[in-house]
């Protein structure tokens, strides 16, 4: 073929496509429906049963919205079980608009703090233009979300419901990111006519009463104390009195939080397994936990996932949803579409490679509330807890087989107890910092 498309080229692609029937019947179907209802494997479909060796009981399936707040409902979902467990309720969800306000106000001052640490950096290189696509998204990971919960605590929903725009973030992201940009013009300005770190900062603050405005106009203000009473599933009526968001957390909650290690399969040549790894510039709390991952192989993460559901302990996961995902029916596995029949073409990048190539990463957070184990007790499915409303899967509830976990989950969050020696002295490393743009700087934001 010559370097550019010639009307030889374009006969010879229409005859060789007019010359196999099977083109013109997969052309037929698929512009009459979608191409996911075409190349749907029912044999997949027939085999996903919702039915688990190891099922921890859980409530009513909670709904992100139109919003990126995945992360923070699928740790929020772990936690809610461990508070009903304390007072004895059938159902109950802790503020999802609540640790949003506050992550919003972090990562306006994150990004204000990294736009004053480039400042000398060029306006149009690789590191600003990243620092200003997403100033301030929506999406976040494990680390970024026990930040918020050490330093804001977490309340009841019913304290700080949600709004219009936490259920439908985009208006408001547009305003917050229209401001951001704004501010880093104007920070980056003062370093150009020679004001101090100091002076900049200064400047900061004023700003950062400017977005707490914002976000106090579409999200609410967010209590400092608040009186919690309540009635049992026994209809028994509860008071706690007067408290605040973090010791609603100490008393209703309790979780350690130090003790949850986020364990990554990242089966790139660029990074062995046993090693820790960061991110530059990936956070939200200046000053709060550092996103630290503890990549391993892909039996690792199973057992000590299996080993925390066996426990009846839920497993917060981040993972690529939009790959192989039968959305309506909540089924996630590799063969869930054989595309390969309809085009007749092969798709054969193996995990490493989607990640090394662009077309993989983590986009998705939710919850391991089961599995079922075979008689040599390895996993055959997964019980996954979504946060997209009781309408997907058996009633928000998805089943993802063992062979959807090898190939398109990324991480997930265990204790420390299900950690070899090995990984647990690898904890205590300097971890390798990985740049910006690196696939496992990826957030949780689908929705």
């Amino acid at each position: 073929m010559e370097k550019h498309i010639t009307n030889e080229d374009i006969s010879e692609f229409s005859t060789c496509f007019d010359t196999e029937p099977k083109n013109l019947l997969a052309l037929n179907a698929v512009t009459q429906n979608p191409v996911g209802t075409v190349a749907l494997n029912r044999d997949i479909v027939n085999q996903a049963v919702h039915v688990f060796s190891h099922h921890i009981e859980t409530p009513e399936a909670t709904s992100q919205g139109s919003s990126g707040r995945c992360w923070m409902f699928a740790g929020l979902n772990t936690f809610r079980l461990a508070a009903m467990k304390k007072m004895n309720l059938e159902n109950f969800e802790l503020s999802q608009s609540y640790p949003m306000f506050w992550d919003k106000l972090e990562k306006a001052n994150f990004f204000l703090e990294n736009i004053i640490e480039t400042r000398d950096e060029p306006l149009n290189g690789r590191l600003v233009a990243w620092l200003l696509t997403g100033p301030i998204p929506d999406g976040g990971q494990w680390d970024m979300f026990i930040s918020l919960v050490k330093k804001y605590g977490v309340v009841p929903k019913s304290v700080m419901p949600e709004t219009n725009s936490s259920s439908n973030s985009q208006p408001m992201n547009a305003i917050l990111i229209a401001r951001c940009r704004e501010c880093a013009k104007m920070l980056r300005e003062m370093n150009e006519q020679g004001a101090s770190v100091e002076e900049m900062r200064r400047r900061k603050g004023e700003m950062m009463k400017e977005f707490y405005r914002i976000l106090s106009i579409h999200l609410g203000k967010p209590p400092d104390t608040f009186s919690w009473e309540w009635r049992d599933k026994d209809k028994k009526f509860q008071r706690h009195g007067d408290t605040n968001p973090s010791e609603f957390f100490d008393t209703f909650v309790g979780a350690d939080l130090d003790d949850m290690v986020c364990l990554i399969h990242a089966p790139t040549r660029d990074k062995p397994y046993g090693r820790l790894y960061t991110v530059q510039y990936l956070g939200n709390v200046v000053g709060g936990q550092q996103v630290r991952y503890l990549n391993a192989d892909i039996e690792t993460l199973k057992r000590a996932a299996v080993s925390m559901i066996v426990e009846n302990q839920a497993v917060w996961f981040g993972c690529d949803v939009g790959k192989m995902l039968e959305r309506e029916k909540g089924i996630l596995d590799p063969n869930i579409y054989d595309y390969g029949l309809v085009y007749g073409i092969p798709f054969n990048l193996d995990k490493a490679e989607r990640l090394d190539y662009g077309h993989s990463r983590m986009t998705h957070a939710m919850v391991f509330t089961g599995v079922d184990l075979d008689e040599g007790n390895r996993p055959v499915r997964w019980r996954v807890e979504n946060s997209w409303g009781t309408k997907v899967g058996d009633k928000g509830y998805m089943v993802m087989s063992d062979g959807w976990f090898d190939e398109y989950l990324y991480e997930v969050i265990v204790s420390k107890k299900y950690l070899s020696p090995e990984l647990l002295q690898a904890l205590d490393t300097d971890p390798i910092v990985l740049p910006p743009w690196d696939p496992m700087g990826a957030l949780a934001k689908c929705q």
